[in-house]
């Protein structure tokens, strides 16, 4: 098993209960409910950081997401998940990432996964260290052609329920802060 199958996650109901800690391989096999966070990297200036996942992911290798994030560990808040995730991932280690869904966990479910998820944006225009494998290549993205990409690629379903929302550039919710 490797270290990824063996983290321990919480199971959780809709109201985001914990219900019981399982491994991560028992989250993922039985497709229980449980945490995650989704970051948006922005630059500032009207861009999104989009990565193509690594071909050794669990869950929908090789495609592209708008979002840096993941599973939350077992006993782990959201925001800590977000900045560990935003470490890992991109190697920003001194992240701010600001709340831009309200502080509410939402849920998403689909035919491969069941989860409650918070959403984050950082503003940070790079440098960038994808040391951990879990990314394959990265780009820039204006807010504007997101749609576009989701034409022209596979993207990662929950985040464009759970983050795009939050950034869509003609939506009139929360967008995230630009400095």
């Amino acid at each position: 098993m490797d270290h990824a199958s063996a983290e321990l996650v919480d199971e959780v109901d809709v109201e985001d209960r914990v219900l019981r800690v399982v491994p991560r391989s028992v989250m993922r096999r039985e497709r229980l409910r449980h945490r995650a966070v989704f970051v948006a990297v922005m630059d500032g200036g009207g861009r999104l950081l989009v990565h193509r996942r690594s071909a050794t992911k669990d869950i929908w290798p090789g495609w592209c997401d708008i979002a840096v994030g993941g599973v939350v560990a077992s006993g782990e808040s959201y925001e800590t998940a977000a900045v560990r995730e935003v470490a890992e991932e991109v190697g920003l280690t001194r992240a701010t990432c600001e709340v831009i869904d309200g502080g509410v966990a939402r849920p998403y479910d689909d035919d491969r996964v069941s989860l409650l998820g918070r959403c984050f944006v950082v503003i940070d225009p790079g440098p960038f260290h994808f040391a951990d494998g879990e990314v394959a290549d990265a780009w820039w993205v204006a807010l504007e052609d997101v749609d576009d990409l989701t034409r022209r690629e596979d993207v990662l379903p929950d985040s464009l329920a759970l983050l795009w929302p939050l950034l869509r550039p003609s939506d009139p919710v929360a967008r995230p802060p630009e400095r």
